[in-house]
């Protein structure tokens, strides 16, 4: 799964099917356009919120069927591609919402609140995908949930010193308590016995969910679930990368290899021949 500023947007890439690339960019524009807002240039807070509301506004005009009063290009062509698959307008609304929470908020007290936060941010894009596709039943949703939740947090795992430059932690401060680690030591980039085991638990709980909601990418047919059993096993990969490093996320990020994405490819053709996830739970090279 090809992404990009926002982790768990498929970027239109040529394992999903022709006729969804055009809707997917789409999405993607939109989604991306936000997080700019979010995230980008030198806007204080205040001006972020408003260009937000403006944003809002634009979304609003599509739910009324009118003229969009910003972006007016970007949100006629959301309009068509909303009318055409009949999306929900709610996860946008939603990934709005988390745009809104990055400008303010830059640490979790505890998990709750961090996989609230991705609820907003993330889970969003797999209900417009399924959506797309007519298979937003209720299994597929939770499932989904799972996947997109899992993904982000897997780069939040990877990406720990690029965030904490921007000042943000998307450890929950609770774990880090309970660990013993602080953001001194994130800071320096410390990677102790107590680090480790942070990282240990917070890799061992994100693995579980996204194990959890890979049985959606053998419900969902075609090109989409073999890119979704993709995004599956890279994500695994890129935990047991962090794994083979001794959880050192600070020297080097964890990236994929050519030959990492080779086994990825290898796991996701088992995956979709055997019918069965085919997680592991180790590396392959037997060091993770």
């Amino acid at each position: 799964m090809d992404v990009d500023h926002y982790e768990n947007v498929p970027v239109a890439s040529v394992l999903l099917p022709k006729a969804l690339r055009a809707p997917v960019g789409i999405i993607y524009h939109v989604a991306r356009t936000a997080g700019d807002i979010a995230d980008e240039g030198d806007w204080s807070p205040a001006e972020r919120h408003a260009r937000l509301a403006d944003f809002r506004a634009g979304l609003d005009a599509v739910a009324d069927g009118r003229v969009a009063p910003v972006h007016p290009l970007l949100f006629g062509k959301l309009a068509g591609v909303v009318a055409q698959y009949k999306l929900p307008l709610a996860p946008f609304y939603d990934l709005l919402l988390a745009c809104d929470q990055d400008i303010d908020t830059h640490r979790y007290a505890d998990r709750a609140a961090l996989l609230d936060y991705c609820r907003r941010s993330a889970n969003p894009i797999g209900h417009l995908m399924l959506h797309l596709v007519g298979a937003a039943t209720p299994a597929n949703l939770l499932d989904s949930d799972a996947i997109c939740t899992a993904l982000q947090l897997v780069s939040f795992r990877q990406d720990v010193a690029a965030d904490w430059k921007r000042d943000r932690v998307y450890l929950p401060l609770a774990e880090l308590e309970r660990f013993n680690v602080t953001e001194a030591q994130i800071a320096n980039g410390v990677v102790d016995d107590a680090w480790r085991a942070l990282m240990a638990h917070e890799i061992s709980f994100v693995r579980a969910m996204l194990v959890s909601g890979a049985p959606l990418a053998l419900r969902i047919p075609g090109q989409l679930g073999f890119e979704l059993c993709g995004a599956v096993h890279g994500g695994l990969r890129i935990l047991e990368r962090i794994e083979m490093a001794g959880y050192d996320v600070f020297r080097q990020r964890p990236v994929l290899s050519s030959f990492d994405w080779c086994v990825v490819a290898a796991r996701t053709v088992a995956m979709r021949l055997s019918r069965r996830v085919g997680a592991h739970a180790r590396s392959i090279e037997g060091n993770a």
